[in-house]
């Protein structure tokens, strides 16, 4: 686990299988380089997807926004899948104002996204 400035970014493995990165604090231009230094130790595939848990996230900035796109772009590039879950209806809300919830997948919950990844999983 690391710690930057009120941000906490932890790389953890879910007990039905695909990788957790779970995200807390505030993410702006002060510690948006700590999540990304996360997402380049994570190999994409695809079979080998991530599931970013934002539930603990209190604060987002476009510098944050604009590196979970970059970690979308890259696991689509690998062929893999990156969901987003847990995020506060109000940061959700500069998501959608932006139109990203029709590029990026979000879920209420990281087991429901965990869950759904492992259904993309099963399918292929």
């Amino acid at each position: 686990m690391q710690h930057d400035n009120g941000l906490t970014v932890s790389l953890q493995s879910h007990t039905s299988g695909p990788r957790l990165l779970v995200v807390a604090g505030d993410l702006d231009h002060h510690t948006t380089p700590r999540l990304r230094a996360a997402l380049e130790e994570v190999e994409f595939g695809p079979d080998a997807g991530l599931v970013i848990d934002l539930s603990g996230l209190t604060f987002c900035d476009s510098t944050g926004i604009a590196t979970l796109v970059a970690a979308h772009q890259r696991a689509a590039d690998a062929g893999a899948a990156l969901l987003l879950a847990g995020l506060d209806s109000d940061i959700a809300r500069v998501f959608q104002i932006m139109g990203l919830d029709q590029l990026l997948s979000f879920y209420d919950s990281p087991e429901e996204a965990v869950r759904a990844l492992s259904e993309r999983a099963g399918g292929r």
